[in-house]
């Protein structure tokens, strides 16, 4: 019986408002009056208004939206973060602008990030260039955050675009355009792949690298494997970086076992060799035993010797244990 007396007003809402929704030409009791009729605690009631909007035709729903969205009062911050969400689902050509509305003047964080967020479920252009004021225009790195979150959902070629051209912006904070990078290796595409390697040499912060290295190995296919190769044989590089890109590179499917052997026998540093046998010593496959064998017995350094003993001794291959006799019987 409580339950019953707690819930007939959230009905009767609803059922008033479906009933404005069917007969729009008689005198209504309009939904937003109900929604503002109950106090401060009863925001469920005013919820349940809200959600009745929904069954309503975009001329009749818009008005009651923008009123909500233009309330300021304590008691309105989630209906704002609710009426966001319900203006996105509005077939009409100004929701783009609406949503960029209350992503500028909203006072609340939450509702702004909501604005963002909905922008991004918003077809067409529009909403990419109201995606990307946000970035050039909005000062708030959580906004910012998000809006290149809600451009790497959006599909189509032009929100990726606007991501590329945010990576290379030196102006635009670090962490931001590492977001970007994640994102743009995320999405996989063959532009996007090919933009990532060509700027990482014109890039000099070594956070940014190693995000670029991380979202190109996300992409099994030769053009990653080939890079990534060459960014380990290069003895330019930062051994950190070549170290990340080594590792990496140990991770993508149909490797050759000259590769590694290459990359190994190719390095000077002692440091990346370690790296190379680690690698090998991860994979499964009976050729990485067969290469840590025979490193172990061409190799000069006693340290790598040993450090190939090492990860020979991780080994359940037969092979490996084999080898382990062979060298404690010499």
């Amino acid at each position: 019986m409580k339950f019953m007396i707690r819930l007939f007003p959230i009905l009767s809402v609803v059922a008033a408002v479906s009933l404005y929704a069917t007969n729009r030409r008689d005198t209504p009791i309009p939904a937003l009056k109900v929604a503002q009729s109950a106090d401060c605690g009863d925001n469920e009631l005013r919820m349940a208004a809200l959600d009745a909007v929904l069954q309503m035709d975009a001329d009749q729903a818009m008005p009651i939206l923008l009123n909500v969205l233009e309330r300021r009062d304590q008691c309105s911050e989630e209906l704002r973060s609710k009426a966001v969400f319900l203006v996105s689902q509005q077939n009409t050509s100004d929701a783009e602008e609406i949503l960029l509305r209350a992503v500028r003047e909203d006072p609340a964080l939450e509702v702004r990030k909501q604005a963002v967020f909905w922008l991004s479920q918003i077809g067409g252009r529009e909403a990419v260039s109201a995606l990307e004021t946000v970035l050039e225009d909005c000062d708030e790195i959580e906004l910012q955050e998000q809006a290149i979150f809600a451009l790497s959902q959006h599909s189509g070629a032009g929100a990726e675009q606007v991501l590329r051209d945010y990576v290379v912006r030196n102006d635009a904070p670090l962490e931001l355009r590492e977001d970007a990078v994640f994102w743009l290796g995320n999405e996989g595409s063959h532009e996007s792949m090919a933009f990532l390697r060509d700027l990482y040499s014109s890039i000099s912060a070594q956070q940014l690298k190693e995000k670029v290295i991380f979202s190109v190995a996300q992409t099994a296919s030769a053009e990653s494997r080939e890079w990534l190769l060459s960014l380990v044989q290069n003895e330019n590089e930062l051994v950190e970086l070549r170290k990340n890109a080594l590792f990496w590179f140990g991770q993508q499917q149909d490797l050759d076992a000259t590769d590694l052997t290459d990359a190994y026998d190719s390095s000077v540093d002692p440091e990346l060799r370690q790296h190379v046998l680690f690698v090998l010593s991860q994979l499964d496959d009976e050729w990485a035993v067969d290469e840590l064998i025979a490193i172990a017995r061409r190799e000069t350094d006693a340290e790598l010797r040993k450090n190939a003993l090492f990860w020979l001794g991780q080994s359940d291959d037969l092979r490996a244990a084999q080898f382990l006799q062979e060298v404690i019987a010499k």
